[in-house]
C-alpha cells in the first residue's frame, strides 16, 4: 500500500541522501552505531535500501557536523565523545545557562508549569527505563530556559548544541541509569529556586548540574 498526504496524493519519499543522513545520525546519537564503529558505503547503501552515490553525500554532512571521519576507500568512523569535546560543550552551557537563568526572573507562569511538565516527564522515563528520552527532557528542561530569556541568537546557539548534548546525555545515564533521579533532584532544585525568584540560588543550582555532567561524563565521578 502507497503512503498518501492529506489531499489523497502519494506523499513524497526524503531524497536518497537526506535518508542516509538521518539513519546514521540518529544511530550515532542513540549511539546504535558506537564510537569507534566503522561504516563502510555498502553497508549503509543496503541497510537504507539506496545506491553509493547518496551515502556518500549523506556521510560528508555528518562529517561536516563533527560527528564522524571519512576514510577513503574504508569508509566512516564514528568518533567518540572526547573529554575536550565534554569540556567545549559544558563551557558553552555554563555560559548560556547561568545567564537566561537570571534573566527569565521573576519567572512566568508559563515557564514554570512548562519545566513542572518536563520534571513529571522525565520520571515517568526514568521508571520506564527509557534513557534516551529521559536525557532528552533534561536537555529540554534547559532549552526552555533559554528561550524564555528572550535572546533569539543565544537560544539558536544554544539549539545547535543540541546533538552534542543529546550524544552525551544518553552516554551518561547508560553509564549508570540511577543518576536520571538525581538529575531530577537537581532539576527540582532548580526550579524552587526560579519559583523563589532567588538568581544567585538558580545560578548555582545549574553550576552544580552541569559540572556534574562534566565530571560524570570524564569518569570523575563514582
Amino acid at each position: 500500500m502507497s503512503t498518501s498526504s492529506a489531499s489523497g496524493a502519494p506523499a513524497k519519499r526524503p531524497p536518497a541522501a537526506e535518508r542516509v543522513y538521518a539513519h546514521v545520525k540518529q544511530a550515532v546519537l542513540d549511539r546504535s552505531y558506537e564510537g569507534g564503529t566503522l561504516l563502510t558505503e555498502g553497508g549503509l547503501a543496503e541497510a537504507v535500501g539506496v545506491s553509493r552515490t547518496p551515502v556518500r553525500e549523506g556521510l560528508l554532512r555528518l562529517e561536516a557536523e563533527g560527528l564522524i571521519k571519512l576514510y577513503p576507500k574504508k569508509g566512516a568512523l564514528v568518533l567518540p565523545v572526547s573529554a575536550q569535546e565534554i569540556a567545549d560543550v559544558v563551557e558553552t552551557r555554563l555560559l548560556i545557562e547561568e545567564h537566561a537563568v537570571r534573566k527569565v526572573l521573576p519567572a512566568g507562569r508559563e515557564l514554570l508549569a512548562r519545566l513542572e511538565e518536563l520534571l513529571d516527564e522525565h520520571e515517568e522515563h526514568r521508571e520506564t527505563g527509557d534513557l534516551a528520552r529521559a536525557a532528552d527532557c533534561d536537555r529540554t528542561f534547559h532549552a526552555e530556559i533559554v528561550r524564555a530569556a528572550g535572546n533569539a541568537i543565544m537560544a539558536t546557539l544554544y539549539d545547535q548544541l543540541r546533538d552534542r548534548q543529546l550524544r552525551m546525555g544518553v552516554q551518561v545515564m547508560r553509564a549508570d541509569p540511577r543518576r536520571i533521579a538525581r538529575n531530577i533532584e537537581e532539576h527540582t532544585e532548580l526550579l524552587a529556586a526560579l519559583r523563589a525568584g532567588d538568581a544567585d540560588a538558580a545560578a548555582a543550582a545549574v553550576r552544580r548540574h552541569v559540572g556534574r555532567v562534566k565530571a560524570i561524563a570524564r569518569g570523575e565521578e563514582p
